[in-house]
C-alpha cells in the first residue's frame, strides 16, 4: 500500500504491525453524520460501517463496544450481561484520554490504554466490514475477522 495516500495513524501502525489486509478510504468528515454520512460517502451499508462506542461503568471503567451503524447498544442489556450496575458513553475528554482518539476518529486499533472490546456478534457475519482507522475522515475496509486481533468478546446487545 502505498503510504502517502492516506494518513498514518496509530490504528493504521497497529494493523501494519499486526500484518492485517485493510484498504483505506477517505472521505469528506461532516461533524455530527455519523455512519450513515460516512456510508453514503463511501457507497456502502451502513450497516457494514462499525462504530467504536467508548463505554464507562459505575466505577468509571472504561470498555469499547463495537456496533453496526445502523443500530444502537442497549446498555441495560450489555450491563446486565456484564454484571454491571450502570454503563453510560464516556465523556469526549475521557474517551480521548483512553484511546488517544478524537470523537469521530475513533478505532480500537492501537488505543493508548487496553480496555475491555466487545463487539457484536453479527459483525462477524459480514463479508467486509468498515471501521474507523484513527482520523475523521477515514474508514478501513477488512475482514471481521481482523477483529480477532483484538480479542473481543461478542455480545448481542444491538437494537434498532
Amino acid at each position: 500500500m502505498n503510504k502517502s495516500r492516506y494518513p498514518t495513524t496509530q490504528a493504521i501502525r497497529f494493523l501494519r504491525a499486526h500484518q492485517a489486509v485493510f484498504k483505506a478510504h477517505e472521505y469528506a468528515y461532516i461533524p455530527h453524520g455519523g455512519t450513515a454520512q460516512s456510508a453514503a460517502a463511501l457507497g456502502v451499508d451502513e450497516h457494514a460501517v462499525i462504530k467504536t462506542i467508548v463505554l464507562q461503568n459505575e466505577l468509571k471503567q472504561g470498555l469499547i463496544v463495537l456496533m453496526h451503524g445502523d443500530k444502537q447498544i442497549s446498555v441495560r442489556q450489555l450491563a446486565r450481561d456484564l454484571n454491571m450496575k450502570h454503563l453510560e458513553p464516556a465523556p469526549p475528554e475521557q474517551a480521548n484520554k483512553w484511546t488517544g482518539f478524537l470523537v469521530g476518529g475513533t478505532s480500537p486499533f492501537g488505543i493508548k490504554t487496553p480496555l475491555p472490546i466487545y463487539a457484536e456478534a453479527g459483525i462477524f457475519d459480514l463479508p467486509e466490514i468498515y471501521i474507523n482507522g484513527g482520523k475523521r475522515g477515514l474508514l478501513v475496509a477488512i475482514s471481521p475477522d481482523v477483529l480477532y486481533i483484538l480479542k473481543p468478546t461478542k455480545v448481542q446487545v444491538a437494537i434498532d
